[in-house]
């Protein structure tokens, strides 16, 4: 009865080793998710910044003066980049200027060819 006491202790010192060594790439994984770089966002950066876009999109589809279905809204860490194409300077310019106005939205690279 001893010699399977024995065996069972060390498989179970064995099994737990095994858990431990497979549960710290899960751990690692999910850790490294929760921090962004400077040039990955994290999870919380991309769902505000989805916000974000999402406001400047809805921003441009508002205007009175102009529509902007040519234009595209992209956002990275608050930076919104806008890129498509417009008719005139004008409306290039009051894009950017809706853009900037818009809460979340750190700065604007203006992008956007006129047609002319």
């Amino acid at each position: 009865m001893k010699k399977t006491s024995v065996n069972t202790g060390k498989t179970l010192k064995v099994l737990g080793l095994v858990i431990g060594l497979g549960a710290l790439p899960l751990l690692l994984g999910v850790t490294g998710c929760t921090t962004g770089s400077r040039y990955e966002q994290s999870t919380g950066e991309r769902i505000d910044d989805h916000g974000t876009s999402s406001r400047v999109k809805a921003a441009l589809a508002d205007d009175s003066q102009y529509k902007y279905d040519g234009v595209n809204v992209e956002t990275f860490k608050g930076v919104v980049q806008l890129s498509g194409f417009v008719n005139t300077r004008d409306q290039k310019n009051r894009a950017g200027d809706l853009a900037r106005k818009v809460k979340g939205v750190t700065d604007v690279e203006n992008n956007i060819t006129v047609k002319e």
